[in-house]
């Protein structure tokens, strides 16, 4: 479907004739044409490239990703192997690249695009720490986590400054995808053009210098920040960065480009030539919609934050197992983990957790401490479907049929041929998929109630 540059909100087309010059030709004839969809291959899973799904096109920079659609349905997307990602906002986890034992700061992350590809990166290893500050898309975000299979992140619910309180100069790198103008997400979100005004990039830009003025509180020396919004305005892009290079002492970390990629405009800012080395992506160059990206180091000798700790009262959060829950929970882990290798254990409302390291938390808002291993409920232990997407393997593992796995994602029990008790790993086509419980021939289904779907899978075998 066309979608004519008559249908931009007023201002828009006249802004940027004036800033492109020729240019505005081919970029506003760009929105009348469809954008580019693409994913990308999750590497915490085993062999992930067993997708069925073309991975001819790869996104170029981008490791794991991938032009191309994903259906929500099929076993690729339900069991964690394929994110569905727009390709240009692919670069951002790119030119982040966390390195595996940091600890990385994603401040602004729902749906969870880029925590998911920052995850990639660290290997499950270091500390993920993925906030967002509105509780429904905090949601969100902690079922994309899930459904990646990630060990080592930790969801907030919470706004900079409060943050800011809790972690002075902690964080090795952060990344700041910034609530924007989303003049870049025209094309892909129709809806955003309603609520455009020639002012609206001036208020987000006020909007992010507070934003990254808690960010830098909690950047150690030495540490880098990225900061990327899906806008093409300069007012929220080269002139924020043109901000942050005089009001702290950071340096621009030039990105490298490819074909399609262009250079940050310095003459839309202070002319200050570091400017060029940071990232934009228009999409009538670049098959991707519109992306600005900046990557920049704090320097090393630059002063500690030191930060008053707020104190507020906090919901329960134990640093130990009772002595009640600890037989449930090994015995649980015993008889189902191949491995109980989880050292860093706490419980949070009756729920069990393991945390990439101890982490303080009491008094934030707090979505998931750590990884979900399970609850505590009368006299057993109930593992999480979170936990089932980490795994490869069990003591137990039951490979579904198509017929079975159609059942399971569907909220169904079924009967085996075989008598047994105890908790199994369910796999379908080598891919983990959740757990179920054999109570002598009957398989319970244990898929979470808010997540069941009718598998995309064709004709299913009995």
């Amino acid at each position: 479907m066309k979608r004519g540059t008559s249908l931009l909100p007023e201002g828009f087309t006249e802004k940027y004739q004036r800033l492109l010059g020729a240019d505005a030709v081919p970029f506003l004839a760009s929105f009348q044409v469809e954008g580019h969809k693409g994913f990308r291959l999750n590497p915490l899973k085993p062999n992930p490239q067993a997708v069925s799904l073309d991975l001819t096109q790869p996104v170029p920079t981008t490791q794991w990703g991938y032009y191309g659609a994903v259906k929500g349905r099929q076993v690729d997307h339900q069991a964690g192997y394929v994110y569905s990602q727009e390709p240009s906002a692919m670069l951002v986890g790119a030119v982040a690249a966390p390195q595996p034992g940091e600890r990385v700061l994603d401040l602004c992350a729902a749906p969870g695009g880029k925590t998911t590809h920052l995850a990639s990166f660290m290997q499950q290893k270091g500390l993920l720490v993925a906030n967002e500050i509105m509780p429904k898309r905090a949601k969100i975000l902690a079922e994309n986590v899930e459904r990646f299979g990630i060990t080592n992140a930790v969801i907030t619910n919470e706004t900079p400054e409060r943050l800011a309180q809790k972690f002075p100069s902690f964080f090795d790198r952060i990344l700041v995808d910034a609530p924007c103008s989303g003049e870049g997400m025209f094309r892909k979100d129709p809806g955003a053009k309603k609520y455009w005004t020639p002012d609206y990039p001036l208020a987000c830009a006020q909007r992010q210098r507070e934003i990254l003025t808690e960010a830098l509180k909690m950047l150690r020396p030495g540490g880098e920040i990225i900061y990327s919004t899906c806008t093409f305005s300069p007012e929220e892009d080269e002139q924020i960065i043109a901000w942050l290079l005089q009001q702290y002492p950071l340096t621009v970390v030039p990105i490298t480009r490819q074909a399609g990629m262009s250079a940050g405009r310095p003459e839309w800012a202070d002319d200050n030539p570091a400017l060029a080395g940071t990232l934009r992506l228009f999409p009538h160059l670049f098959a991707g919609e519109g992306h600005f990206i900046a990557k920049l180091q704090l320097a090393a000798d630059a002063p500690t934050a030191v930060v008053k700790p707020q104190s507020k009262k906090s919901k329960r959060v134990a640093p130990a197992l009772t002595k009640e829950e600890q037989p449930l929970w090994q015995e649980f882990a015993q008889a189902t983990l191949p491995s109980a290798a989880y050292p860093h254990l706490l419980v949070h409302r009756d729920y069990l957790f393991a945390q990439p390291e101890p982490i303080a938390l009491k008094g934030l808002k707090v979505v998931r401490p750590g990884l979900p291993l399970g609850m505590f409920k009368r006299n057993r232990f109930e593992p999480a479907y979170a936990l089932a997407l980490t795994l490869t393997t069990a003591k137990q593992v039951l490979d579904l049929t198509t017929a079975q796995y159609v059942k399971y994602v569907h909220g169904e029990t079924f009967t085996l041929p075989i008598t047994g008790k105890g908790w199994y790993l369910l796999r379908y086509q080598e891919k983990s998929v959740g757990f179920g419980k054999l109570t002598g021939t009957t398989m319970k289904n244990f898929f979470p109630k808010g997540l069941r779907f009718v598998a995309d899978v064709g004709e299913t075998e009995d």
